[in-house]
């Protein structure tokens, strides 16, 4: 007869199993080959957004209401590619970090193979983001060389639900704000392309990271839980950060100085950050996540 204390562990595993065999058969029935549901032979119509203006880190501020209709839509290009770069930047992180995560494991587990399903995924939305930056007429957006060096520690020392919950974090952010994008005739229809392809793929990411937060944070005890929240919580700021390169303005052909200087203090893009990610603080709550230490970055991020 088990013991009570294997029985968890045991039951622990097998929804994992079942969640990573759900996950698998909805990829099969699922999946987007970016490389034929885009248009990428169609030149850019600049009459389109690049994203829903409202998403802009200028709407709503003086600046704003003094653009042109064009300017306008050639900053919402911009920004929609800087996004699309940092997107990049953070699927190459999260690669590394799976990878990392299942070497040497059981290659027969649904498990791992749902691991490579989803970097097989990542690499292809990766190929797409690039592709849909160039066509938006955008420059190589990377982030600060700060932001950089530290995402490079990250995937190198990240484990467990420090890593998930992180890999979580960017996905809600970005999946929020690209619902609205998908579904606004505003934008650009490759652009809308993109992101349904996106938005669909990734729901099956944010389950699994969910799932796996939730896993790895029932074998955590007090201390790893209270220093993850802290290394969860700065990842999420550098993440949420570095999505808008500041050189966007000039590209757009903008003040720049004055487009940061208003973009800092844009209250109408803190609050539909805050309203956007209220979902994700639950779930973060939730798991005992959202520790003192961690609501000061958060804040700071204005998330919450």
């Amino acid at each position: 007869m088990a013991s009570s204390t294997a029985h968890p562990e045991t039951h622990d595993g097998q929804h994992a199993r079942d969640v990573a065999r759900r996950l698998l058969d909805s990829s099969a029935t699922l999946s987007y080959d970016p490389a034929t549901e885009v248009d990428w032979e169609t030149p850019l119509d600049k009459d389109f957004h690049g994203a829903s203006p409202e998403w802009s880190t200028l709407y709503g501020t003086a600046y704003w209401r003094e653009m042109t209709d064009a300017q306008r839509k050639e900053l919402t290009r911009q920004e929609a590619a800087s996004v699309a770069s940092t997107g990049i930047w953070f699927e190459m992180i999260l690669q590394q970090m799976v990878l990392r995560d299942i070497y040497a494991k059981d290659p027969t587990q649904p498990g791992f193979q749902w691991a490579l399903t989803e970097i097989a995924d990542e690499c292809r939305h990766s190929i797409m983001f690039a592709r849909g930056a160039q066509k938006l007429g955008a420059p190589a957006y990377r982030p600060h060389r700060i932001a950089v060096e530290l995402g490079r520690a990250f995937k190198t020392i990240a484990f467990g639900e420090a890593a998930y919950a992180a890999i979580l974090v960017a996905e809600e952010v970005l999946d929020v704000m690209q619902r609205d994008w998908m579904r606004d005739e505003r934008v650009v229809p490759f652009v809308r392309t993109i992101n349904n392809i996106h938005v669909v793929e990734e729901s099956r990411h944010m389950k699994f990271a969910r799932e796996e937060t939730r896993r790895r944070l029932a074998r955590a005890g007090r201390l790893r839980r209270e220093i993850h929240a802290v290394v969860i919580a700065i990842a999420s700021y550098v993440i949420v950060t570095s999505m808008v390169n500041e050189d966007v303005y000039e590209n757009a052909g903008l003040d720049r100085k004055r487009a940061v200087r208003e973009a800092r203090a844009n209250e109408h893009h803190k609050s539909l950050m805050r309203s956007s990610c209220a979902g994700l603080m639950e779930f973060l709550a939730s798991a005992g996540l959202l520790t003192r230490p961690a609501l000061a970055f958060y804040k700071r991020a204005h998330l919450i």
